[in-house]
Protein backbone atom coordinates (compact mmCIF):
# COMPACT_ATOMS: atom_id res chain seq x y z
CA UNK A 1 0.00 0.00 0.00
CA UNK A 2 2.53 2.49 1.06
CA UNK A 3 4.44 1.68 -2.18
CA UNK A 4 1.40 2.44 -4.47
CA UNK A 5 1.11 5.51 -2.97
CA UNK A 6 4.63 6.92 -3.90
CA UNK A 7 6.63 5.93 -0.64
CA UNK A 8 10.24 4.40 -0.83
CA UNK A 9 9.71 1.78 2.02
CA UNK A 10 12.91 0.85 4.11
CA UNK A 11 14.42 -0.80 6.54
CA UNK A 12 15.43 1.39 9.75
CA UNK A 13 19.44 -0.46 9.17
CA UNK A 14 19.62 1.09 5.91
CA UNK A 15 17.99 4.76 5.71
CA UNK A 16 18.24 6.82 2.73
CA UNK A 17 16.26 9.53 3.18
CA UNK A 18 17.30 10.75 -0.87
CA UNK A 19 15.36 7.87 -2.25
CA UNK A 20 12.44 9.60 -2.89
CA UNK A 21 10.38 12.48 -1.86
CA UNK A 22 8.70 9.98 0.86
CA UNK A 23 10.40 7.42 2.55
CA UNK A 24 8.83 5.56 5.10
CA UNK A 25 11.25 3.62 7.49
CA UNK A 26 10.41 0.68 9.36
CA UNK A 27 10.87 -0.16 12.67
CA UNK A 28 12.31 3.27 13.48
CA UNK A 29 13.58 3.31 17.58
CA UNK A 30 12.00 6.28 19.26
CA UNK A 31 13.48 7.77 22.28
CA UNK A 32 12.51 6.08 25.68
CA UNK A 33 9.46 4.91 26.72
CA UNK A 34 7.96 5.50 23.29
CA UNK A 35 9.71 2.08 21.37
CA UNK A 36 9.55 1.59 18.12
CA UNK A 37 7.09 2.87 14.84
CA UNK A 38 6.09 0.39 12.63
CA UNK A 39 7.01 3.03 9.99
CA UNK A 40 8.12 6.62 10.48
CA UNK A 41 7.21 8.85 7.66
CA UNK A 42 9.88 11.21 5.98
CA UNK A 43 9.07 13.87 2.95
CA UNK A 44 11.72 15.95 1.82
CA UNK A 45 14.10 14.40 4.50
CA UNK A 46 11.88 15.76 7.39
CA UNK A 47 9.77 13.30 10.04
CA UNK A 48 5.98 13.92 8.99
CA UNK A 49 3.92 11.22 10.58
CA UNK A 50 3.88 7.65 11.70
CA UNK A 51 2.07 4.35 10.87
CA UNK A 52 0.91 1.40 13.55
CA UNK A 53 0.71 -1.49 11.74
CA UNK A 54 -1.97 -4.26 12.64
CA UNK A 55 -2.98 -7.62 11.89
CA UNK A 56 -5.39 -7.83 9.03
CA UNK A 57 -9.10 -7.99 11.34
CA UNK A 58 -7.65 -5.75 14.25
CA UNK A 59 -9.80 -3.02 15.26
CA UNK A 60 -8.20 -0.02 15.05
CA UNK A 61 -10.75 2.85 16.58
CA UNK A 62 -8.71 1.21 19.82
CA UNK A 63 -5.07 1.59 19.03
CA UNK A 64 -4.88 5.47 17.99
CA UNK A 65 -3.13 5.85 21.25
CA UNK A 66 0.01 4.10 20.04
CA UNK A 67 0.12 6.19 17.29
CA UNK A 68 -0.27 9.42 19.52
CA UNK A 69 2.50 7.70 21.70
CA UNK A 70 4.73 7.81 18.89
CA UNK A 71 4.41 11.01 17.92
CA UNK A 72 5.67 12.42 20.87
CA UNK A 73 8.51 10.38 21.16
CA UNK A 74 10.95 10.97 18.13
CA UNK A 75 14.12 11.64 19.31
CA UNK A 76 16.00 15.01 18.90
CA UNK A 77 18.13 14.72 16.32
CA UNK A 78 15.70 13.94 13.91
CA UNK A 79 14.32 16.81 12.28
CA UNK A 80 10.45 17.53 11.95
CA UNK A 81 8.78 19.18 9.28
CA UNK A 82 6.62 21.27 11.47
CA UNK A 83 8.05 22.42 14.65
CA UNK A 84 9.04 19.27 16.35
CA UNK A 85 5.70 18.08 15.45
CA UNK A 86 4.46 14.36 13.68
CA UNK A 87 1.08 15.83 12.16
CA UNK A 88 0.18 13.14 10.31
CA UNK A 89 -0.76 9.19 12.34
CA UNK A 90 -2.18 6.29 10.60
CA UNK A 91 -3.13 2.83 11.87
CA UNK A 92 -3.84 0.69 9.09
CA UNK A 93 -4.39 -3.18 9.12
CA UNK A 94 -3.51 -3.13 5.21
CA UNK A 95 -7.12 -3.72 4.23
CA UNK A 96 -8.60 -0.97 6.72
CA UNK A 97 -6.73 2.20 7.13
CA UNK A 98 -7.17 5.38 9.53
CA UNK A 99 -5.78 8.74 9.39
CA UNK A 100 -5.17 11.41 12.34
CA UNK A 101 -4.11 14.83 11.38
CA UNK A 102 -2.76 15.87 15.01
CA UNK A 103 -2.70 19.78 13.98
CA UNK A 104 -6.85 19.85 13.51
CA UNK A 105 -8.72 21.00 16.15
CA UNK A 106 -10.45 18.11 17.93
CA UNK A 107 -8.20 15.68 15.98
CA UNK A 108 -9.59 12.37 15.91
CA UNK A 109 -8.74 9.60 13.19
CA UNK A 110 -10.80 8.99 10.10
CA UNK A 111 -11.05 6.16 7.68
CA UNK A 112 -9.07 6.32 4.81
CA UNK A 113 -8.93 4.48 1.17
CA UNK A 114 -5.49 4.44 1.27
CA UNK A 115 -2.05 6.10 2.52
CA UNK A 116 -2.00 9.85 1.45
CA UNK A 117 0.83 10.59 -1.30
CA UNK A 118 3.98 12.27 0.15
CA UNK A 119 3.16 15.04 -2.26
CA UNK A 120 -0.34 15.67 -0.77
CA UNK A 121 1.37 15.55 3.00
CA UNK A 122 3.89 18.38 1.64
CA UNK A 123 0.97 20.46 0.58
CA UNK A 124 -0.54 20.18 3.65
CA UNK A 125 2.87 20.87 5.43
CA UNK A 126 3.08 24.38 3.47
CA UNK A 127 -0.57 25.34 4.10
CA UNK A 128 0.45 24.74 7.86
CA UNK A 129 3.85 27.06 7.39
CA UNK A 130 1.27 29.66 5.39
CA UNK A 131 -1.53 29.38 8.41
CA UNK A 132 0.65 28.93 11.71
CA UNK A 133 -2.44 30.11 13.98
CA UNK A 134 -4.97 27.90 11.74
CA UNK A 135 -2.44 25.28 10.01
CA UNK A 136 -5.21 22.76 8.72
CA UNK A 137 -8.71 23.54 6.87
CA UNK A 138 -11.24 22.57 9.88
CA UNK A 139 -9.12 25.33 11.59
CA UNK A 140 -9.76 27.59 8.89
CA UNK A 141 -13.52 26.37 8.44
CA UNK A 142 -14.36 27.41 12.16
CA UNK A 143 -13.23 30.70 10.96
CA UNK A 144 -15.44 31.63 8.42
CA UNK A 145 -17.58 35.01 8.48
CA UNK A 146 -21.27 34.72 9.57
CA UNK A 147 -23.39 34.15 6.40
CA UNK A 148 -24.91 37.63 4.83
CA UNK A 149 -28.59 36.36 4.06
CA UNK A 150 -29.62 39.43 2.80
CA UNK A 151 -28.43 38.83 -0.78
CA UNK A 152 -29.71 34.81 -1.23
CA UNK A 153 -32.91 33.24 -2.06
CA UNK A 154 -35.09 31.70 0.53
CA UNK A 155 -34.22 28.17 -1.21
CA UNK A 156 -30.52 29.09 -0.87
CA UNK A 157 -30.64 29.41 2.62
CA UNK A 158 -32.90 26.61 3.06
CA UNK A 159 -30.08 24.47 1.07
CA UNK A 160 -27.46 25.80 3.76
CA UNK A 161 -29.26 26.06 6.83
CA UNK A 162 -31.45 22.78 6.42
CA UNK A 163 -33.43 22.09 9.91
CA UNK A 164 -32.15 24.96 11.56
CA UNK A 165 -29.12 25.84 11.28
CA UNK A 166 -24.99 24.87 10.56
CA UNK A 167 -22.04 26.69 12.79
Amino acid sequence: MLAAAGWAVQDARAVNLSAGRGVAVRKFVLKSPHGRADYLLFVDGAAVGVIEAKKEGETLTGVEWQSAKYVDGLPDEIPTAAEGALPFAYESTGTETRFTNTLDPDAASRPVFSFHRPETLAGWLTDISHHPTAPTLRHRLRALPPLVEAALWRAQVTAIRPRGGIG
